[in-house]
């Protein structure tokens, strides 16, 4: 039902409304008095009443209303429906991405829309959305796998094939329970993608690099590989989510891409607990620069959010070179880090919360192989405990 109501934070008041089944909220610039909600229960009237007729249009009554876009997909939608006429892959596949753009973070987006615009639309686009049918799906996914991929001599990979078959069958699956049509992707299978192994440094070797690092950078690589932290969140990490009190890092935002996001799950929302030599690390840096709260913990020269490729390109692999050690990507630090808590019998469920995981199912899926090289637990307590016990002796073998 539709009402007028107020802010608790500040007081202001907003609309609250349906239109289809969806609801809608548009907050306006207006103090809670008798007078303003008189005002907007005269606008509340005038759209109840277009809502009834069929006449509502809602970039008319909110011009900046962030809800435009995909009001104007649900709209055409709908219109398809009543008409008896069903959309093309290619309307549809704007409909859908337009009704969902509010779901998803920028890199969503972009690789969302990548998939359709580069792969979905040349395909499917001008097909009618319920002829697309289950061969073509299939043909079309063996096609991919012969495009060109990004590294030279090579082609799209199974993790890419699947990205855009993902799409398509998102794309699909809400087309079918809204049109009442078949799905054509409900059944088919990922392909199966290739397990990239990890390769973390040795505790030997972060205490090389660390020693032989530029020193405008040694704090920036504690941090890196004693915390875990994914790139962007480093990048993005300022002075007032450092908690020095509780020794925590407090994780709250991204930089990535030249641009500020959430987090890249709400798991990814956490606080990582600060070891001695991150703690040292970062109150010594605290102290030098005297910083204010929105600062940058790591910034560049100008106060700005470090580029990843200068750090990689100009920093880290030409120090990996001078140390001869084997050329890995900087994120290799954040295996690092689990690999060592894991080798020094950390508790997993802790490690995963530090990683930002919601659960330990990854942690032991992707690290857990190298607990035995850094632990020399191969087998051999538990070949002690047999031994203990009479198994494995000439006794025992003649008892």
């Amino acid at each position: 039902m539709a009402s007028i109501r107020n802010r608790s934070d500040n007081g202001l008041l907003f609309l609250d409304f349906c239109v289809d089944g969806i609801r809608y909220r548009e907050q306006t610039l207006l103090q809670d008095s008798r007078q303003n909600r008189r005002r907007l229960q005269a606008l509340l009237d005038k759209i109840d009443a277009e809502i009834k007729l069929g006449t509502f249009d809602y970039a008319a009554h909110f011009p900046n209303g962030k809800h435009i876009d995909a009001f104007a997909a649900r709209k055409a939608a709908l219109d398809f429906c009543a008409s008896g006429t069903l959309p093309t892959f290619g309307e549809w596949a704007d409909t859908w991405f337009n009704e969902n753009l509010v779901r998803w973070r920028s890199a969503t987006r972009e690789s969302n829309l990548g998939a359709i615009e580069k792969h979905l639309k040349p395909r499917f686009g001008d097909k009618p959305i319920s002829a697309v049918t289950k061969p073509e799906v299939l043909a079309f996914r063996g096609e991919l796998a012969s495009l060109p991929g990004k590294r030279r001599d090579s082609t799209l990979t199974a993790k890419t094939i699947n990205h855009i078959i993902g799409v398509l069958g998102m794309i699909m699956a809400e087309a079918a329970e809204r049109y009442d049509i078949n799905d054509p992707c409900r059944s088919i299978k990922r392909l199966r993608q290739k397990r990239v192994d990890i390769n973390p440094f040795s505790l030997d070797e972060v205490q090389l690099i660390l020693a032989s690092v530029r020193p405008d950078f040694r704090d920036y690589f504690t941090v890196r590989f004693f915390t875990g932290v994914r790139t962007g969140e480093l990048h993005g990490l300022r002075w007032k989510h450092i908690d020095f009190a509780r020794r925590q890092i407090l994780i709250r935002e991204t930089f990535s891409k030249g641009r500020w996001e959430y987090t890249k799950t709400d798991g990814s929302q956490r606080e990582v607990d600060m070891s001695s030599i991150v703690f040292d690390a970062l109150e010594a840096r605290y102290q030098a620069v005297s910083p204010k709260p929105d600062d940058l913990v790591f910034p560049n020269g100008n106060g700005e959010p470090l580029n990843v490729q200068n750090v990689t390109n100009r920093i880290w692999y030409p120090l990996l070179r001078y140390l001869g050690l084997e050329a890995r990507r900087p994120y290799q630090c954040r295996h690092t880090a689990a690999t060592l808590w894991l080798a020094s019998n950390e508790n997993p469920e802790w490690i995963a919360r530090q990683l930002g995981h919601t659960t330990t199912e990854m942690l032991f899926k992707t690290y857990s192989r190298y607990v035995p090289n850094l632990t020399r637990r191969d087998g051999s307590a538990f070949e002690q405990v047999l031994k203990s016990r009479g198994f494995g002796t000439s006794e025992a073998a003649h008892a």
